[in-house]
């Protein structure tokens, strides 16, 4: 059996420091992936349609890794990665990480490129007659992402705490000669490390991202 060891390949991209921010260019990714908004009066954590959304996404991201790993022939197995979110504005200007119910957002989980768009149908329509459809799951597609040039650093403790991080990128791309492309042209970027539900809240990490583009 074939492993592909997608932890070790993209470790620069899902593991940065906690210390230091870095810039990171971002190459050209397979994903799966669904949009939605948060409803008013909501957040993230009390979004139905957001709860709904990384149910279908780790729905069909195992549903392809025990296809792949269980085939007769060519079988290969992987890890299922962490869940990302791109976050943008649905009405505004200005990105505001303390503002929730006015985001759009893109949920996500990489995909290894052997994923063809044949094999993800299959695995939706597997998905659909063991846990029934939902408009997520309709939703859901198979598509690249290339992000770019970006600053990172990793985020440790709750997310009411992001605010002062993302401060820290600011002061970081000031310093580097570097614009925070958060806003009309590029979309806030979290990638969810640790399980809410499970982990403290002081010890959560979660990878913040923004794109940028050089002054």
């Amino acid at each position: 059996m074939k492993i592909l060891d997608l932890r070790k390949q993209y470790k620069h991209l899902y593991q940065p420091s906690a210390k230091k921010i870095e810039t990171v260019q971002v190459p050209n990714l397979q994903f799966t992936m669904v949009d939605g908004a948060i409803e008013k009066g909501q957040t993230p954590g009390t979004s139905p349609g957001f709860a709904e959304a990384i149910q279908a996404l780790y729905g069909i991201s195992y549903t392809l890794k025990f296809t792949l790993k269980k085939r007769k022939t060519n079988a290969i197995d992987y890890p299922v990665m962490a869940l990302e979110g791109l976050l943008w504005l649905t009405e505004g200007d200005v990105f505001d990480i303390n503002i929730k119910d006015n985001w759009s957002y893109t949920l996500m989980i990489i995909q290894p490129d052997v994923i063809s768009q044949e094999l993800f149908e299959e695995a939706r329509e597997q998905v659909r007659k063991k846990k029934g459809n939902s408009e997520s799951l309709s939703k859901l597609k198979l598509a690249h992402f290339e992000e770019g040039l970006c600053v990172q650093v990793m985020h440790i403790g709750p997310y009411a705490t992001e605010p002062a991080t993302i401060e820290r990128m600011k002061e970081f791309m000031k310093e580097n000669g570097l614009r925070d492309n958060v806003g009309p042209n590029g979309k806030h970027h979290e990638i969810y490390l640790s399980d809410p539900r499970k982990a403290k809240p002081d010890k959560m990490k979660t990878v913040l991202r923004h794109p940028v583009v050089k002054v």
